[in-house]
This record gives structure tokens, C-alpha cells and sequence, in this order.
């Protein structure tokens, strides 16, 4: 199966749970991430809001860290510093994201990144929706060397994905039954 047929498959798979059913799970996650010293000992998280019934990570964003948050533009990620309470807007592809005006962070007050998946694999590699941001963050300079933690539920870890010269591996990757790598 090609990178393309299998993100249509888990993707199809991802939309068919229950409300409740991706509530629990992104409930697991949560605890999972919680107890984690990669998490816990992080002062500066870059995450995402969930979209399309990806895990949802915005219990933890009430926690002790500062958040940094993505805003698309052109092919390119630009993080923002945002608050529970701060006033969001939809983005690129209908995702919600950070105002233009919320504080920048620089990647080197980045300790954690949290990186929506569509699918990882047992070598820590990712399956994204096929725009290539991530890609393009995690082989730039100032990002290369940060911590990252793919988020996916556990039917979307897979031993092996087909993977492209300029994907990346994930240091972990975290599922509701827990931590893989």
C-alpha cells in the first residue's frame, strides 16, 4: 500500500470512532504524556489543536508548561505562544490556530515538540496528511535537534510505513496503551 492509499485507510478508520470512543482514547494519551519525563521535564511544549478526530492533547495544555502553538504559512510552520483562554482563528485547511499578533517562539526555547500523525511506525517514523510541514520543520537547522513525540492511536502503529529520503524519525511516540521505541 502506498503512503497515500494507507492515510486514506487510517484516516477513514480515525473518523469511524465514536465521540466517545476518541475521547477515552485521547483521555489515555493524556495520562500517558502526563507521566512521561520527556513531558515532564519540558518547560516549553510546541503542540496542535486537534483536528479531523486527531488525538486530542488540550487537557494537558491547563499544565505547568508554556504552549507553543502552529500557524501555517506558505509551506511553513510559524509557532506562537498561546493560552487556554487566548482568542484563536481558523487557518490554512480550516485549522485552528494562533492570532498573528500572539507572542513568537524561537526554537531555541523549544524543548518538547508533540507532532500529529496520521500514522507512525516501530522506528519512530511518521505518516503526515502529505504537505510536507513537518517534514520541512524537523530537517531544518534551529528544529533538527528537539525533542519530538509522534501522537497517533494505537491502530495507526505500524511496524513499518514506506518512507521518502527526507522523513525523519521521532524519538517516541506515544499511543493510549503507551509509549513505543
Amino acid at each position: 500500500m502506498n503512503k497515500s492509499e494507507l492515510r486514506r485507510s487510517l484516516l477513514k478508520i480515525r473518523q469511524a470512532m465514536t465521540i466517545q470512543q476518541w475521547q477515552e482514547k485521547s483521555d489515555r494519551i493524556c495520562a500517558n504524556l502526563a507521566t512521561s519525563p520527556l513531558f515532564t521535564q519540558a518547560k516549553t511544549v510546541l503542540a496542535y489543536f486537534s483536528f479531523r478526530q486527531e488525538p486530542d492533547l488540550s487537557p494537558l495544555f491547563t499544565s505547568d508548561h508554556r504552549w507553543g502553538f502552529p500557524r501555517c504559512i506558505g509551506n511553513t510552520l510559524h509557532w506562537h505562544f498561546c493560552q487556554p483562554n487566548d482568542s484563536l482563528q481558523r487557518g490554512a485547511y480550516g485549522i485552528t490556530e494562533p492570532n498573528p499578533d500572539a507572542p513568537t517562539v524561537q526554537p531555541n526555547e523549544v524543548d518538547l515538540i508533540l507532532v500529529p500523525c496520521v500514522a507512525c511506525d516501530a522506528q519512530g517514523y511518521r505518516l503526515g496528511y502529505g504537505g510536507g510541514y513537518y517534514d520541512r520543520l524537523l530537517n531544518s537547522s534551529p528544529w533538527a535537534t528537539k525533542v519530538t513525540i509522534g501522537i497517533v492511536f494505537d491502530f495507526a502503529y505500524t511496524s513499518q510505513l514506506p518512507i521518502e529520503p527526507w522523513d525523519k524519525p521521532l524519538q517516541a511516540v506515544c499511543t493510549e496503551t503507551g509509549f513505543k521505541l
